[in-house]
């Protein structure tokens, strides 16, 4: 399988890339989109998988992640959705796949790929949303009911270290990790490829703290108002939704997806929490790649 690997000039900076498979196959290209924001590339490896349907996968790390160029001093006003869609665009060009291509985002990725959906651009084919939620105002209220199924004692420590601003403890952590194991990624061990991102992100911080927060469930950054709920039904692409069921991106943040996209479906993984790429590795790459093939 041929692999190969780029940086694409992007506003004086650069965006890494990696394109497994041949861009020139048969089958449209598939760009993976990662989460965060501030995540990398290393957790949604799986959907390399993909090329074995005959279609160059692409995976990308984001500005200020991974191996593209990371800005630690730029402030909240430069990290946006406009920049990171603005980036998907240029990249999109630089590999000259603009005019054809499938979306696959997972997390915040799926937010980003909702945000490019919804412009209806011409070239995409069909659009996977992976663990995502339609609004954060959903996200955070879904994740203060899952906060409260957590033991006592675990609720407890989180609710003090927020309050005193101390969420950099290592008592915090470990609360913290107690709510990863449910609703995040159930493998014990993780993944080495989920361990390479999360250790990313604790080496340059500097996206996921401004735009989301400490972590998953106590949003504080600057994405904490978003949402692209009203804006769905503009969405054209045949969209594929999926989940876990054990997923942070719980049902009720899903729901406006189903309902208010025209051309949608939804797969539940009942193994996983919001790693079904991983959890369930094969079962999710023959739904991906299945709907997919319908559509190239």
């Amino acid at each position: 399988m041929q692999v190969i690997e780029g940086v694409a000039p992007f506003r004086g900076h650069e965006t890494w890339y990696r394109v497994t498979g041949d861009l020139g196959a048969g089958r449209a290209p598939v760009v993976v989109v990662h989460g965060g924001p501030g995540c990398t590339h290393d957790y949604v490896d799986s959907f390399k998988d993909l090329a074995a349907d005959g279609r160059a996968v692409v995976h990308y790390d984001q500005i200020g992640n991974g191996r593209s160029t990371h800005l630690r001093d730029r402030g909240a006003d430069f990290w946006t959705v406009a920049l990171f869609l603005a980036e998907l665009d240029n990249l999109l060009a630089h590999l000259g796949i603009a005019a054809r291509h499938h979306l696959v985002g997972q997390s915040w990725g799926g937010m980003l790929g909702a945000e490019y959906a919804v412009r209806r651009p011409p070239g995409l084919k069909a659009l996977v949303i992976a663990d995502s939620p339609a609004s954060m105002a959903l996200w955070v209220s879904e994740a203060n009911r899952l906060r409260s199924a957590l033991p006592p004692a675990v609720q407890e420590a989180l609710l003090r270290h927020e309050t005193a601003g101390t969420t950099a403890h290592p008592e915090y952590e470990a609360a913290t990790q107690a709510f990863y194991r449910e609703h995040v990624c159930r493998l014990d061990p993780w993944p080495a490829e989920v361990t390479r991102t999360f250790a990313a992100m604790a080496s340059d911080p500097t996206v996921y703290g401004t735009m989301n927060g400490p972590n998953e469930f106590h949003v504080i950054g600057t994405l904490r108002d978003w949402t692209v709920v009203e804006r769905l039904p503009a969405v054209l692409a045949p969209t594929l939704l999926i989940s876990g069921r054990h997923d942070e991106a719980t049902p009720a943040t899903v729901q406006p997806f189903a309902d208010l996209i025209p051309d949608v479906r939804w797969t539940v993984f009942p193994d996983s929490s919001h790693m079904p790429h991983v959890e369930e590795r094969a079962a999710c790459m023959d739904c991906v790649g299945g709907f997919l093939k319908q559509y190239d």
